[in-house]
């Protein structure tokens, strides 16, 4: 007779499988939660945890991307912005790309599952400094330290609808009103000390060229549905 299979049932090789992929998960949350700060709010075994459901939810992406080359090392430019804009509502597609970049420490062209940790670490859950410094390198196109009138003009333009972004004497005394509140040392750019200095001042200034951070909402949303609900499972 033979033996009917029975497809609920696993192998003692899939059960090792299994438990070699949790181990090299554990192994990996390990090592990123001692370098990701504002994972461990409440102790290291919360951290371990959370940094757990970051990977899962990482990996889940990750294989919806269905990228033909298996070896792909992690989101692509248009995937990561993709995932953005459903997971947080960020639109600004301008401003998306700044943000990869922001993430792509490695400047390979994908955001690794360290660097997704890592940026989620300040998109969520940063320090008001913190947050700061990576609004500035959002803003700042060139990497040059400095946010330019050309660089405020882009991302302003961008910003305005369609209709306006055509209007050169309105975005240029747009231009100069912002220098004239945010350029303390008055050089014609914005300097990280300027821009610092203008966000505590007025903190409503941070994502004053562009929505680069998730509001309380979908922020709430996402920690509930991905940490929250995953560390219950």
């Amino acid at each position: 007779m033979v033996k009917q299979f029975k497809p609920n049932s696993s192998s003692p090789f899939q059960a090792r499988m299994s438990s070699t992929n949790k181990k090299v998960m554990q192994a990996l949350a390990e090592t990123i939660s001692q370098k990701v700060e504002h994972f461990s709010a409440l102790s290291f075994v919360v951290s371990k945890k959370e940094v757990e459901c970051l990977i899962r939810k990482f990996n889940t992406l990750l294989e919806a991307e269905k990228h033909p080359d298996s070896s792909v090392p992690g989101l692509d430019r248009n995937r990561f912005k993709d995932v953005l804009h459903n997971l947080f509502e960020l639109t600004d597609d301008f401003i998306l790309d700044r943000v990869f970049k922001v993430f792509d420490k490695d400047n390979d062209s994908f955001v690794s599952v360290e660097e997704w940790i890592q940026g989620l670490s300040v998109f969520l859950r940063g320090t008001p400094d913190e947050q700061i410094k990576y609004c500035f390198q959002v803003y700042d196109l060139t990497g040059s330290g400095f946010i330019t009138k050309d660089e405020i003009y882009l991302m302003l333009k961008d910003s305005l609808p369609m209709e306006q972004q055509d209007e050169e004497d309105e975005m240029n005394e747009l231009i100069e009103i912002v220098l004239k509140m945010m350029d303390y040392d008055k050089d014609g750019r914005l300097s990280f000390e300027d821009f610092e200095k203008s966000v505590k001042k007025e903190d409503l200034i941070l994502e004053a060229f562009g929505k680069c951070l998730p509001n309380f909402r979908t922020k709430k949303k996402f920690e509930e549905q991905v940490l929250e609900k995953q560390q219950d499972e």
